[in-house]
């Protein structure tokens, strides 16, 4: 069959671009009005997350998506990777909120996590959503490794839909005028000449590989770069997006005059791998891209529980070229480039001769290779503007955030093993924050309780503690029973995998008891107290902790030397 894209590529035309944008913003006439009567209304605060996905709903950027989706769109993407109305949308975009916080047939209120007032709905519909199912189809695992995994273990159970009302978009104080919509980012390519459009999906600084491929990429079509990074939520322990572009507008000098447009993208990533792929595409199909870069291991967590990749490397770029007829937006596939230190060039690494001297060159090995050990980068890797920035705002391993998180049953031997490592570490420079389980509970989860519910908020506390110790390059020690791996994972996310160590102190069940002198095993086995882990609440066990600790032939002193160890291999203390 001959489709019209098919022609538009036979005749050397270019394909149009995606059809009418969806528009949710209110008249300003209407504005003050619905601001008033907003004030009488129930509040829901928007996650992060939401109002990313609420951003881009107002203006149009998830076309022809005009609302969180409602029971029908959902079952259909989460299934089909359609909406109900048959066109192609692979990403569920949902409201979750808790049990019976949200009845139908009214408005309320949507406000952001300030509490600013963003946009009015119209209630619809309240349906509620099955994680497991959600997990196989959208992400293909229920590996709680995977970030969007384990966050879904803490949203609400239901999901609301209904007609949105925007009445300010969140507002953003830095990079304005590279917030393009996607009308305004049209009419500036449109500016730029009747040419093809390559848009490129980053959520990392650009090294020279990321440079000749776009190049390249801009070069093929006879036409314009649309440069995209993602500015909202992408996967823990990224550069943060204030350094990414200060570092993009650096390296403008070095395309060609309008061979480039840049612009930010407030979009909340799933790392889905190739669903999301096929949903990057759509998104830039309706900023005005009619071609876009998918590489290897395109918008793919790091690996899972068992150390192997989620996704197959190419899977991406197969599944949205099989669909590109469809979606009026071709792949353009860059499998490895690598450099050719001999000619001082880059080459795909399947184009070159048997016996040719290569580097390999990845983002990855940026951080790690180099940034990490504190090494400059070479001129070959990145360019000097952008490794200036790099070097100013990610520093070696040693100066750079750490959590040492503990996990066990009560008694076990956390707290005991974490002072005596606090101790070693502050011995060797390091200033340590202890988050003690005990402690926290105390003084920032005084009032809540030990059902389930009360132990993840306990636990994200903690979390959302050492993270933000950790983002400003402190070390935080945290010990705490910690009993559901859902959670545990939730928080090395929050934090960055590459810099959370989680220590499984592995005591057995009748050693925790035998050393309780306060008897609280004694009590939970009288049925004095409930929800007591190890007797009547599970324990679940690490899977693959980076460390396990035995602690009946091995003492404490002993196994904080041995993270200790552990800690000075991988670069987070000098020796």
């Amino acid at each position: 069959m001959v489709t019209a894209y098919d022609h538009y590529l036979k005749s050397g035309l270019i394909p149009p671009v995606g059809g009418a944008l969806v528009n949710l913003a209110v008249a300003k006439s209407e504005l003050a009005d619905l601001k008033a009567y907003a004030g009488s209304l129930q509040s829901i605060q928007l996650s992060q997350r939401s109002l990313c996905d609420l951003e881009l709903l107002a203006v149009g950027a998830f076309s022809p998506l005009d609302r969180f989706m409602n029971a029908a769109d959902y079952e259909r993407v989460v299934n089909e990777m359609r909406l109900s109305s048959g066109s192609l949308f692979p990403i569920p975009i949902t409201l979750p909120v808790p049990e019976a916080a949200v009845k139908p047939d009214r408005d309320i209120a949507l406000r952001d996590p300030r509490n600013e007032l963003i946009a009015i709905m119209t209630v619809e519909e309240v349906y509620e959503w099955d994680l497991a199912d959600m997990a196989e189809q959208v992400f293909q695992t229920r590996d709680v490794r995977h970030p969007l995994v384990a966050e879904m273990h803490r949203w609400g159970r239901f999901n609301i839909s209904g007609a949105l009302r925007l009445l300010q978009q969140p507002h953003h104080y830095e990079f304005q005028e590279l917030r393009l919509t996607p009308k305004e980012t049209r009419e500036k390519l449109a500016g730029l000449g009747p040419h093809n459009v390559v848009a490129f999906q980053t959520r990392n600084p650009l090294h020279r590989v990321h440079e000749e491929i776009t190049k390249r990429a801009a070069e093929q079509i006879n036409g314009i770069l649309l440069l995209h990074p993602v500015v909202g939520m992408t996967s823990p322990g990224d550069i943060d997006h204030y350094t990414r572009v200060r570092s993009y507008k650096a390296l403008a000098h070095c395309y060609a005059e309008n061979q480039m447009l840049l612009a930010l993208l407030p979009l909340a990533m799933r790392m889905a791998g190739p669903r999301e792929a096929l949903w990057h595409a759509l998104i830039r199909r309706n900023y005005g891209a009619n071609y876009i870069i998918i590489g290897r291991n395109h918008a793919s967590p790091s690996a899972d529980a068992n150390g192997q990749p989620f996704y197959a490397p190419y899977a991406a770029q197969e599944l949205v070229q099989d669909l590109s007829q469809e979606t009026g937006v071709q792949v353009l596939p860059f499998n490895e480039l690598v450099y050719l230190p001999d000619e001082d060039r880059y080459e795909e690494a399947s184009k070159i001769a048997k016996g040719t001297r290569t580097i390999s060159v990845s983002g990855s090995e940026v951080r790690e290779r180099y940034l990490a050990n504190g090494e400059d980068l070479p001129p070959w890797l990145i360019r000097p503007e952008v490794a200036e920035m790099l070097a100013a705002t990610f520093p070696p391993a040693h100066k750079q955030g750490v959590c040492v998180w503990f996990t066990g049953l009560s008694g076990a031997g956390k707290s005991t093993t974490a002072e005596i490592l606090t101790v070693l570490l502050q011995e060797r420079g390091r200033q340590v924050t202890v988050l003690d389980g005990d402690v926290v509970r105390t003084n920032l989860s005084r009032g809540l309780g030990f059902t389930k519910s009360d132990r993840d908020v306990n636990i994200r506390r903690i979390g959302f503690v050492a993270a933000e110790i950790v983002r400003h390059c402190g070390a935080v020690v945290c010990a705490a029973v910690s009993p559901y791996r859902a959670v545990r994972n939730d928080v090395r996310n929050m934090i960055g995998a590459d810099r959370f160590v989680e220590v499984f102190v592995d005591t057995p069940l009748a050693e925790c008891e035998r050393r309780d002198t306060k008897g609280m095993y004694a009590r939970a086995r009288r049925g004095e107290i409930t929800n007591f882990t190890g007797i009547d609440d599970p324990y679940e066990i690490p899977e693959h902790p980076e460390i396990r600790l035995e602690t009946v032939e091995r003492d404490a002193e002993a196994n904080a030397r041995l993270i200790l160890s552990y800690l000075i291999e991988n670069g987070f203390i000098r020796e």
